[in-house]
């Protein structure tokens, strides 16, 4: 790292500003072998302590870098370790919330590009967006690259629920690309928490797919998880000379004796084929379970509102 990033870090806390200048010269700085170790990202994390003007280049800049030591600072690349998410929500936490709009930003678009991360790393995202619905305070609600709000505790921003969308649909975390029991929770808390606020228009439409996602969606698709992804990397790094050698045998034979010596070697008959059709069916259906859960909500507090009528006619149409 030729830059000195402590030397940076003292200058922006003096003025409370990084330049576009610096920015590009942090980015030829930490990129020349395409990768950002834990010193580096520990470093940029200091400067966006004290800057306290921080433009969408610095923005982008510490996403994008941060980011990279947490998606592939470990193997397998493209999950987030355990330690590496207890690292960053230590570095992160100040007294149990975010300080800025930049480090939320950092947060979901981990989530958005992970492979699979800890739950606990989700979970404490969704917690700053809910924090702030209902204090009021926080980074959503500053006003600049997020497009945040003013508006009172208790209502819900168009800020935060792009957000929301974002992270309870994100690939890393519980249920990977859908909505878990405890995400669809948390919405029902928002909706109970902002009932006949002045909430950006979105909100009800996500409360609704989200909900309904959790109820109504399909969930055959899951990802490798960590350490299965670990495990087979492993395998083929140990194994990839001896696989290379028998393809290259096998492709000094006839088409049909390749077929029968693969079957030899990887296993019998064709796999049966998935009903995938079925599967999601079987997946819109309300089990037990899920009807006495939504009947709970429902019921909780003796009425149904507008927001709930909503979700029952959307699952009445699946």
């Amino acid at each position: 790292m030729t830059i000195n990033f402590p030397e940076l870090a003292r200058q922006a806390a003096a003025d409370g500003v990084i330049t576009a200048e610096e920015v590009l010269a942090m980015r030829r700085a930490a990129w020349p072998d395409g990768r950002i170790d834990q010193p580096e990202a520990e470093a940029i994390l200091a400067i966006n302590d004290v800057v306290s003007t921080k433009s969408p280049e610095w923005i982008d800049f510490l996403v994008e870098a941060v980011g990279e030591y947490v998606l592939n600072g470990t193997e397998p690349r493209g999950y987030v370790a355990d330690e590496t998410a207890d690292w960053l929500i230590a570095r992160l936490d100040r007294d149990g919330r975010l300080d800025s709009q930049a480090e939320l930003e950092l947060l979901v678009r981990v989530l958005e590009k992970a492979l699979g991360t800890p739950d606990r790393l989700k979970d404490y995202a969704l917690a700053q967006i809910e924090r702030a619905v209902l204090t009021g305070e926080g980074p959503t609600r500053d006003a600049g690259i997020l497009g945040g709000g003013t508006l009172s505790a208790g209502s819900i921003t168009e800020a935060e629920c792009k957000l929301l969308r974002r992270v309870i649909f994100a690939s890393g975390g519980d249920r990977p690309s859908a909505v878990s029991q405890r995400e669809a929770e948390m919405l029902f808390r928002l909706k109970d928490a902002s009932l006949g606020a002045p909430n950006a228009a979105e909100w009800q439409r996500l409360f609704v797919q989200g909900v309904g996602n959790y109820l109504q969606g399909w969930t055959g698709g899951r990802p490798l998880s960590r350490d299965r992804a670990a495990h087979l990397e492993s395998f083929m790094n140990e194994h990839s000379h001896g696989l290379g050698s028998f393809f290259g045998r096998m492709s000094q034979v006839g088409g049909s004796d390749l077929a029968r010596a693969a079957r030899d070697v990887f296993g019998g008959g064709q796999p049966a084929e998935r009903d995938y059709a079925g599967e999601a069916d079987s997946d819109a259906a309300l089990t037990s379970p899920e009807k006495a859960w939504l009947d709970g909500r429902i019921e909780a507090d003796g009425r149904t509102d507008p927001l709930e009528e909503a979700l029952i006619a959307f699952l009445a149409e699946g």
